[in-house]
């Protein structure tokens, strides 16, 4: 792409950011409809929780090779092909009858919802280096972040005014809004020259020696477990609002508004630090807001007389601007480590983040969302480890004999 062609920051920026936005609205706009799913087909909530984890299945599947895939033949026709396919999956769940048939059509939308995230930071790296690549991927995330707090409002007003099918008819036009809005903003961004041919055995090399790799894996277990302490609570939602917090369906905004606004301020941040501060000092940053995070949240959940809002949520929103303040630095540096690879490596790192995060909706949300304080001791637990492995990590690329970096003075 010559440097006419390639599109205004703003307007990636805009375009990415609504692809982004795409798997938030898919899992989050459901949420407040998860009550009447259950009362329809007759079943338990654990088992209407479980269209999360289908949905997250299909997803991390998947992820392994939109990238790749998107390497060989293009970013635009992969991103396309996706989304069209989601809108006709979501039909199937407006249309479902029952709860089997729901799950699958929710696995179908898993499969095809990770090209706008997992395509859309190769098309950032295709594009940008260094700072650029920073500011972009914040203003993104700032964009990204808008979507889980909105989606549980838009679901609970749907919900007001009709069924629960209706939620997942205006995905399929959401869809489509996305379909139109790329096919008329967003260029091809990876040129035949310098694409990859799709070959199973090279594909399958790559990703093996992804898997050898310690520091591709230390930065997606770093990243994985830093998020998964936050994404517990989203998977948690149903619970936290309606029965802990002893709200209604149309007041998940309550909880998600002040979550999601201390992940966009922290996208912010990063875009801010940008050329001024280093990637390590943001880091440290990032882990010292998440541990005092988690650690608040561990003593209010356990010690308050009344778990009530705004005391049980102020410390989340702390925790989600940690996040925002972690993630981009870490996903830059293992995107950096394959740069001829970046729909791959970007599709390696979803894969085994979106498996984890399975785990944590199908099986530990379900075991520990009966009590605040469960959720708070995973929490903690999840965002310590993080920590810990960070230093840890950088303590043995110091040759294990100093401090960690971002534990000293930031040069």
């Amino acid at each position: 792409m010559s440097p006419s062609t390639v599109p205004s920051r703003a307007r990636l920026a805009f375009v990415l950011g609504a692809l982004a936005m795409f798997g938030p609205f898919s899992i989050d706009t459901v949420f407040p409809a998860f009550a009447a799913i259950g009362r329809d087909f007759a079943t338990s909530p654990a088992a209407v929780q479980q269209t999360i984890s289908v949905y997250l299945l299909g997803y991390g599947l998947m992820s392994l090779f939109h990238g790749a895939i998107s390497d060989a033949i293009g970013r635009r026709p992969v991103i396309l092909w996706g989304i069209a396919l989601f809108g006709l999956a979501s039909v199937g769940c407006a249309l479902s009858t029952d709860l089997p048939t729901l799950l699958a059509f929710r696995f179908v939308q898993g499969l095809c919802a990770g090209v706008g995230l997992i395509v859309g930071r190769a098309v950032i790296r295709d594009l940008h280096d260094g700072e650029e690549a920073q500011r972009l991927m914040s203003q993104v995330s700032m964009i990204f972040s808008i979507a889980p707090a909105l989606a549980p409002i838009v679901g609970g007003w749907i919900l007001g005014l009709a069924d629960w099918q209706a939620i997942f008819w205006f995905l399929v036009a959401f869809s489509v809004l996305l379909l139109v809005l790329v096919h008329r903003l967003l260029p091809e961004t990876h040129p035949v020259e310098r694409r990859l041919p799709l070959r199973a055995a090279p594909l399958l090399g790559g990703y093996a020696g992804m898997l050898r790799r310690r520091r591709f894996l230390w930065l997606v277990a770093v990243s994985t477990l830093n998020f998964a302490a936050l994404f517990l609570y989203i998977a948690s939602a149903p619970v936290v609002v309606l029965q802990h917090l002893g709200l209604g369906e149309q007041d998940f905004g309550w909880f998600f508004v002040p979550v999601i606004g201390g992940m966009l301020a922290g996208a912010w941040v990063t875009g801010r630090a940008a050329g001024r501060h280093g990637a390590r000092r943001m880091l440290g940053w990032g882990f010292a807001c998440g541990l005092l995070a988690a650690l608040a949240n561990a003593g209010y959940a356990f010690l308050a007389d009344d778990y009530a809002w705004p005391w049980a949520v102020a410390p989340l929103v702390l925790l989600s601007f940690g996040v925002a303040l972690v993630f981009p630095q870490v996903m830059l540096q293992l995107l950096d480590l394959y740069p001829a690879q970046r729909g791959s490596a970007s599709s390696m790192q979803a894969f085994l983040s979106l498996m984890f995060q399975a785990g944590v909706a199908g099986l530990l949300s379900p075991l520990l969302s009966a009590h605040p304080g469960g959720l708070a001791a995973m929490a903690l637990l999840l965002t310590l480890s993080a920590a810990l492995l960070w230093a840890w990590g950088e303590w043995r690329q110091a040759g294990g004999s100093r401090p960690p970096r971002w534990a000293r003075a930031n040069r």
